[in-house]
């Protein structure tokens, strides 16, 4: 009885969409959080037990033909879609002013559909159209702070081909990635891996080959273009080595070092200390000989004298 009612539903869905124009809004919510739908029902004298109120996937009737059933004022709930169940409300205390409106919780990236909400009321004992709008729902999810990584010599070579990867995850929709050079070189073709993990956000990792330059400054940017938002990384910046610079000697007088002049100072200090204590040593010695020299002749003196 269900498939039954669900193939009615279906087909009834299907001719109604060719005929009558359908009023459509837009939306944007963030993974996790809750999304509103807005359906306002705009009439007099609103008698809930007279209508019908179904939200459906417009763009995709075959795979979820029901979103979400109000039937004569009680949900309904017995053809909705597995994927829905336990994740949509109505706003009970506004339904009898015509506010239809459908929350949906937990968004996921799959949920980015668009949205029909159709009002049937009863006239002459058959249930007719009498509102319709559709709502698109843009889903999306911020992506990580990329992470930029470069060379990890200190130094390349001037014409070397080094690798620059930028890496970022966690956002939907699939991002868009710009590489910077603020040395007004232009860059090639970067490579782009973009994988979808499980729960429908996206990783994303781009590779820029380049042959080095004496300076480089080389930036990453994420762009959510639903979000309007740019993140972007800290320029990886580096000095290279010319080829040319390894074997030639720098022409330019090199500065004696602070450390050598002191040692020096130092050095010539001590040896003229040493030199002053030997001078003094030698001195000392030779007032010595001399003083014993003198005291020798006066003994030789007196002994020679006549008694």
């Amino acid at each position: 009885m269900a498939l039954a009612s669900s193939g009615v539903l279906l087909l009834f869905f299907y001719v109604l969409r060719t005929v009558i124009a359908v009023e459509e809004k837009e939306v944007t919510s963030i993974v996790g959080n809750t999304a509103e739908l807005r359906c306002i029902y705009s009439k007099e004298n609103i008698d809930l037990s007279q209508l019908r109120i179904y939200w459906q996937i417009a763009d995709d009737l075959k795979t979820c033909p029901v979103v979400h059933a109000l039937i004569l004022g009680e949900d309904n709930q017995s053809d909705q879609c597995n994927n829905f169940k336990d994740r949509t409300r109505l706003l009970k205390d506004k339904l009898e002013d015509g506010d239809f409106s459908l929350l949906l919780l937990n968004i996921t990236p799959r949920d980015e559909h668009t949205y029909r909400c159709i009002v049937q009321k009863k006239m002459d004992r058959v249930f007719k159209v009498d509102y319709d709008t559709a709502v698109v729902l843009r889903v999306a999810a911020n992506y990580s702070q990329p992470v930029l990584h470069g060379p990890t010599e200190n130094r390349p070579n001037i014409e070397e081909e080094i690798t620059f990867t930028c890496k970022s995850s966690g956002g939907y929709p699939e991002p868009k990635v710009y590489w910077t050079n603020e040395d007004n070189i232009s860059l090639p073709k970067p490579n782009m891996t973009v994988i979808q993990d499980p729960d429908g956000t996206y990783s994303v990792l781009s590779t820029l080959k380049i042959k080095s330059t004496s300076k480089m400054k080389i930036g990453c940017s994420i762009e959510n273009r639903v979000l309007q938002q740019n993140l972007t990384t800290p320029n990886f910046e580096k000095i290279n080595q010319d080829p040319k610079e390894i074997n030639e000697p720098d022409p330019s007088p090199s500065k004696p070092d602070a450390k050598v002049i002191s040692i020096v100072i130092i050095g010539t200090l001590i040896a003229a200390l040493i030199g002053l204590t030997c001078l003094l040593w030698k001195r000392r010695s030779c007032r010595r000989a001399l003083y014993t020299d003198v005291q020798q002749n006066e003994e030789g003196a007196q002994c020679n004298a006549p008694v």
